[in-house]
């Protein structure tokens, strides 16, 4: 009977060791998914504060006045940590290769205009939208399936880690 009790205790003790352990070793793992997630959120609404303000080509870096697209993006992805090179097709260098049907809020998606291959930039803010600045309409979303952008769709990056 004493040893039963014995080999119960130890069972008991190793089992809690090594739950104990496991659940530290889950605890200290970097939650990247989420911390992806959660900086691609806080870029997304940080482009959100500037909804409607106008588009002009050409603005210049850091002010809030008027975006280019480009303009745009570096600078709400610097308010949030990530340095972007000032164009889209350098922005287009950055970061790693996206699919399409791979893509997740807060990857930069590109898109060709006129004869530039890459002459455009947005935000993939999710369920087919991209944060944009464009045209009359200044900062604002719009549908990655609308036949313009689908048509012009060139590549996208991912530059949250």
């Amino acid at each position: 009977m004493q040893k039963t009790r014995t080999l119960i205790k130890r069972v008991i003790s190793v089992t809690l060791c090594a739950t104990i352990s496991f659940t530290a070793i889950g605890l200290s793992q970097p939650k990247t998914a989420e911390a992806a997630t959660s900086k691609a959120d806080r870029v997304i609404s940080t482009g959100n504060k500037y909804l409607g303000v106008k588009y002009r080509f050409g603005a210049p870096s850091g002010v809030t006045y008027a975006f280019d697209c480009s303009s745009f993006t570096q600078y709400i992805f610097k308010k949030n940590g990530i340095s972007l090179p000032r164009t889209s097709a350098a922005q287009a260098q950055k970061g790693t290769f996206v699919s399409k049907g791979n893509l997740k809020k807060g990857d930069l998606v590109f898109f060709k205009v006129g004869s530039k291959r890459i002459g455009h930039v947005a935000v993939y803010a999710g369920a087919s939208k991209i944060l944009h600045t464009y045209g009359s309409g200044g900062v604002r979303y719009s549908s990655l399936n609308s036949s313009h952008w689908k048509k012009n769709y060139v590549t996208a990056r991912r530059v949250i880690r």
